[in-house]
């Protein structure tokens, strides 16, 4: 009764001050989310006068209770119950606020909920007290702070209004305001209030450090996944104390801490045990003790990413070693590896339930430790190699003849695989193979001496290869010769090649084109498309000619007559105008979902008839850099199909 008498008055006698965050009679903004209510009220009656200063207004004189000390106002707020109720006393100032959010949930007094049965001539209802008692803290509300919106005074609102509704289960803040900073404050608030926590990622706060992480540990037992990156002020201590409270850890991500080291990873390892995902990038204090100690005391993990650490073949015979139960294994950047630690961890025989490798930029990763690699992977899977500049073509053959589950192969700035070594690997992959992706790979070219070919690689469906130039006609022949299931297609960059090299390709497929990707392909003609069309119209559903400048009309004519599955249409940039547009427009089986005109400067407005018809069906139009396209057509355009995106 005292509270709520208290409350009553403050309403028509206290006065705001200083925060523009703070409103009176509605809602604490906390960014994307409304987390503390105060309900509508009366105009306020002002018993003192205001003064103005700058854009705010200050109470000349404070209430009386405002007089009182904090310790005071602690004890009286602390019994205030029920969210609303406690959101309303947030928003009577900003110190309320900061005492609010200094309350653990503990330390809230709760009395028995009680029931009251109040009667009357009209009818009968029940009123129960402490409406909270009955509500689960499950932890299923997720709130990002970004940018200006991260301070400490939203993570206070968080805190106090998500605890009524259900509790805060993730939290993400990324970046910092340049004024107020989330500090150490206001990640102690989430702790307080926020008992549920299970996620919490911290992207740039360089004012957050171990005090944050003490507070988080000690309030937030139930958190499973922390991610930490570019957070200078959080040093060993945090992460230990993490370790220590927080057995249910499941996945940690730090990325460039320059004071976490070798002792947080070892807390980590004896203290977690649940512990499956862990992901360690550009942490200089980082090496050997501490991966080793974490990877061979977690019998559970099974995703690791370690990338630019000064760690050496130690740390990856460890990998080996005691990597049992590693699916997902990314190793990039560790340029103290040598070859005798790839060929250590393949050997060791460990990894038999690896499944995805990715290798990036580790001079260690020879011909030699390659093969070593897919005879200990026995279930390997996925295995992407990017910029590993001494794998050349007996160690890519050798690979592939020991890695018999393997069913996806990417290869990107490899320069020293050339066309030989394609063709040797696409011959002995065995049958799983599906899927072959080469990247900026420069050793690639057409030879002109005849290449023996080996058996086919029947079991590929998917085949990319992008921003190669020296790929030709010879090399996609001899493709699609080594490769006659093919269902994906992906040719974009390959500016060199001509209708010569893609027609063998299109027509060795068998099983029928689904996805062709033919973007900056400069010099491929309306030739190409009408044998598409013709050959593979039956099951072709996606089609980007982005860039080919010498498509015309003549292609859509082929399009709209055979292509009875196709969703998906880019012509951007390419030869076709009002006339094209129009042909395809009247294709009666066709069912265009997503149509992309961009840099077409051949259609004009002569076309809004025909693509208000195409509209009847799309749900994605690019008309960007469409100079024909007036302003005026484009609104009518968005007028009539509201149930399409349209850019412009």
């Amino acid at each position: 009764m005292f509270v709520g008498a208290v409350l009553a008055d403050l309403r028509s006698s206290v006065g705001f001050s200083g925060d523009d965050e703070l409103y009176p009679g509605g809602f604490l903004s906390t960014g994307s989310h409304v987390d503390v209510y105060c309900p509508p009220s009366k105009r306020a009656r002002i018993s003192s006068p205001f003064a103005f200063a700058g854009s705010c207004f200050e109470q000349e004189k404070k209430s009386s209770i405002e007089v009182l000390p904090d310790e005071c106002l602690f004890e009286i707020l602390r019994r205030v119950q029920g969210g609303k109720e406690r959101s309303a006393s947030a928003c009577v100032s900003k110190k309320w606020l900061m005492i609010l959010s200094s309350i653990r949930m503990a330390e809230i007094c709760k009395n028995q909920a009680t029931d009251k049965v109040v009667e009357s001539s009209d009818d009968v209802e029940m009123i129960i007290c402490d409406e909270d008692q009955n509500l689960q803290s499950d932890g299923y509300l997720t709130r990002c702070l970004e940018g200006k919106k991260a301070t400490d005074i939203r993570l206070a609102a968080i805190a106090i209004g998500t605890s009524s509704r259900g509790g805060l289960g993730k939290l993400s803040i990324r970046g910092s305001n340049s004024v107020r900073r989330v500090t150490n404050f206001g990640l102690s608030a989430i702790a307080r209030g926020c008992p549920s926590l299970k996620a919490l990622s911290l992207w740039n706060v360089p004012s957050v450090g171990d005090e944050g992480l003490f507070e988080i540990a000690k309030g937030c037992p139930l958190l499973e996944k922390l991610d930490l990156c570019q957070c200078p002020s959080i040093s060993n201590k945090g992460l230990i104390a993490i370790a220590k409270s927080c057995p249910n850890l499941t996945a940690l991500n730090i990325e460039s801490c320059s004071q976490i080291g070798n002792e947080g990873l070892q807390a980590i390892g004896r203290f977690c045990s649940k512990l499956q995902s862990i992901s360690i990038r550009d942490c200089p204090l980082v090496g050997d003790h501490g991966v080793s100690s974490l990877l061979s005391a977690s019998a559970m993990m099974t995703k690791v990413k370690l990338q630019a650490l000064n760690i050496t073949d130690f740390s990856l015979a460890v990998i080996g070693h005691y990597g049992k139960a590693i699916t997902n294994l990314n190793l990039s950047g560790l340029q103290n590896v040598s070859e005798k630690g790839f060929w250590v961890m393949g050997n060791a025989q460990g990894l038999q339930k690896l499944t995805s490798l990715i290798i990036t930029s580790c001079r260690g990763t020879t011909d030699v430790s390659l093969e070593a690699v897919g005879r200990g992977c026995a279930n390997l899977k996925q295995m992407c190699l990017r910029k590993c500049c001494f794998v050349s073509d007996g160690g890519l053959v050798a690979f592939a003849k020991v890695a018999g589950s393997l069913e996806s192969l990417q290869l990107e700035e490899c320069n020293r695989v050339t066309q030989t070594g394609i063709v040797g690997a696409l011959s002995n992959c065995g049958t799983k193979l599906k899927s072959l992706t080469l990247v900026k790979c420069m050793g690639i070219k057409d030879i002109t001496s005849e290449v023996p070919m080996l058996s086919p690689c029947t079991s590929l469906r998917s085949l990319s290869i992008r921003n190669c130039p020296g790929v030709g006609s010879v090399s996609l022949a001899m493709v699609g010769k080594l490769c006659p299931q093919l269902q994906h297609v992906d040719l974009s960059g390959l500016y060199g090649i001509t209708d010569a090299g893609v027609l063998p390709l299109l027509k060795s497929c068998e099983e029928g084109l689904v996805n062709v990707n033919l973007s900056g392909c400069l010099n491929l003609t309306d030739e190409v498309v009408l044998t598409l069309a013709r050959l593979h119209g039956g099951t072709l559903e996606v089609l980007n000619l982005d860039g080919c400048r010498k498509i015309t009309d003549a292609s859509l004519v082929a399009i709209a007559d055979n292509c009875l599955l196709l969703n998906d249409l880019d012509l951007s940039n390419c030869a076709i105008t009002d006339s094209g547009i129009s042909v395809l427009s009247c294709a009666k089986q066709i069912n265009l979902l997503v149509l992309s005109l961009s840099g077409c400067s051949e259609v004009s407005n002569k076309s809004m008839p025909s693509l208000k018809k195409l509209g009847e069906t799309l749900l994605g139009l690019n008309l960007q850099h469409c100079k024909s396209i007036t302003n005026s057509t484009v609104e009518q355009l968005v007028e009539n199909l509201w149930r399409c995106d349209i850019l412009a």
